[in-house]
């Protein structure tokens, strides 16, 4: 898939987020010489055509007061990973949710979903109903706990301007 220079531009000044303004693709285009509209209209062909297949927002969970974030991992028999998955995925306190391959003897979990609650009892009683909801009840499963903040960010394409921006990403 080609990119216009234009695109490229216009990747590379997003990559880093959104400015916080009421206009943000306004003050994008300013930065990249496009205007508001244009932004839009680049964006919307870059999403149609695949090259952005998700904008979004990384929340800080831990500045607005969720205090114990967990990974809940199941062991789940293959032909039901998908429904279970589908299940999880549709719960609004469930952020994220994948398939990954087991790596037995010592990982047999192949479903995973992060949950964010204030406190940890919060936390296992959402795992609980996400069991409950995904019929995952009564399946092999663990809640890993966060002990760590790391910075959270989306994938990186281009050179920035930042000065805290990494490499670009490569594929391996």
């Amino acid at each position: 898939m080609g990119l216009s220079e234009t695109e490229r531009r216009l990747i590379a000044a997003i990559q880093d987020g959104l400015p916080l303004h009421p206009r943000p693709y306004e003050r994008i285009g300013a930065r990249i010489g496009l205007s508001e509209e244009e932004v839009i209209w680049h964006l919307c062909r870059l999403i149609d055509k695949g090259a952005i297949r998700r904008l979004g927002v990384i929340v800080r969970h831990h500045e607005l007061g969720y205090r114990a974030n967990a990974m809940a991992v199941w062991e789940v028999p293959k032909g039901r990973v998908r429904a279970a998955g589908e299940s999880l995925a549709r719960l609004p306190f469930v952020t994220l949710c994948y398939q990954r391959p087991r790596r037995p003897p010592d990982w047999p979990y192949n479903l995973f979903c992060m949950i964010h609650g204030r406190d940890r009892d919060s936390v296992e009683a959402l795992v609980e109903q996400a069991a409950a909801e995904a019929e995952l009840t009564g399946l092999r499963h663990a809640v890993l706990f966060s002990l760590r903040r790391f910075k959270q960010r989306g994938a990186r394409y281009a050179a920035s301007a930042s000065k805290r921006a990494a490499p670009a990403a490569v594929a391996v």
